[in-house]
């Protein structure tokens, strides 16, 4: 076998580079022009949606006999499985008395009223009526078109991924003190990475912004730290494709195709006084390395070490996320 393919196959992702300390790195803060972050973000603020909000991984709603319970843009909603596996969706107040519904009991596939007995099978009852979900096999989403406002779409955007069979994927879950467009806004700051999160990158260079082209996207040559000086470096692309969600994908490097899905998920209704938003970011990675097989099959073992890696990005970057909704509440936000 010739080609890049093969040399991708054989050869080592790793390379050495001399890394300088923190403070002796080139100075980010020019390029990160404000008013590019903020048209960014207000092209994508301005993406349909079509109502659709990420709940969860798939994974997190594999139990049979009990619902899975959250709170989206101030509404309560429940979700359990059926008995031959599908999901249901609908409203988390029982309607006879408003019980919460997420402290239920699924029994055959039927929802039970912890307070009651009254069952729902997922289908309009009693007033209840049920909302519209797709699980794409990675995330769950669910369709509130009175939370949303906007024209609904039969179906959520999902951005394309590597063959579910070709890869591994993780989901990781934190909640922060903000807003959507908060958590949007860090991801459009590309320029942020080799300063604020040096322990896992390092020479972050954006090559490319949505002014330079028309594919309204950020493009980034990075390094990712392994040990000490080795590295592998990537190329990648950050792009919007709707007002709550923002992918990086692998253009070129180790791991071509891989993609990071960032979702902000609203818990409290819009303009609440004390925000709270669900940062659900999928990891779904992939190789064209014979090894990456092995990989696959000891995904069970990965995904905790992929969610903690995720983990401690979003230490960080909720904490921006928090101060930039804090200078934005009190009208300090100088951007």
């Amino acid at each position: 076998m010739n080609g890049p393919r093969a040399r991708t196959m054989w050869t080592s992702p790793l390379r050495v580079r001399r890394v300088p300390p923190w403070e002796r790195q080139a100075p980010t803060w020019r390029e990160a022009k404000p008013a590019v972050i903020a048209e960014a973000l207000k092209r994508s603020a301005a993406r349909p949606s079509g109502n659709w909000y990420v709940v969860g991984a798939s994974r997190e709603l594999g139990a049979r006999d009990r619902p899975y319970g959250r709170t989206i843009a101030g509404a309560e909603v429940v979700l359990w499985r059926t008995r031959d596996g599908e999901l249901r969706a609908g409203p988390g107040e029982c309607p006879h008395l408003g019980a919460p519904l997420r402290e239920g009991r699924v029994m055959c596939g039927t929802l039970l009223c912890r307070w009651h007995g009254l069952g729902l099978d997922g289908r309009p009852s009693a007033g209840w009526e049920p909302y519209p979900l797709h699980d794409d096999g990675v995330l769950v989403w669910v369709r509130l078109d009175r939370a949303g406002g906007e024209t609904p779409l039969d179906c959520p955007a999902v951005p394309s991924r590597p063959v579910p069979a070709a890869a591994v994927d993780a989901v990781f879950t934190a909640v922060g003190r903000c807003e959507p467009e908060d958590v949007v806004a860090n991801r459009l700051d590309p320029w942020h990475g080799s300063w604020f999160h040096p322990y896992a990158f390092a020479g972050l260079r954006v090559t490319g912004t949505p002014e330079d082209g028309e594919d309204d996207a950020f493009a980034v040559d990075v390094s990712f730290k392994v040990a000490g000086r080795l590295v592998v470096p990537v190329r990648a692309e950050f792009t919007a494709p709707g007002p709550r969600t923002v992918v990086m994908r692998i253009t070129d490097g180790e791991g071509t195709g891989s993609v990071v899905e960032t979702h902000a998920t609203p818990l409290t209704a819009p303009g609440a006084t004390d925000p709270r938003t669900a940062v659900v970011e999928a990891v779904v990675a992939a190789s064209d390395r014979r090894g990456f097989a092995v990989a696959r099959a000891a995904a069970p073992v990965l995904r905790p070490l992929m969610r903690r890696t995720a983990g401690r990005l979003w230490r960080d970057d909720l904490a921006y996320a928090e101060r930039r909704w804090s200078l934005r509440s009190t009208g300090r936000f100088p951007g």
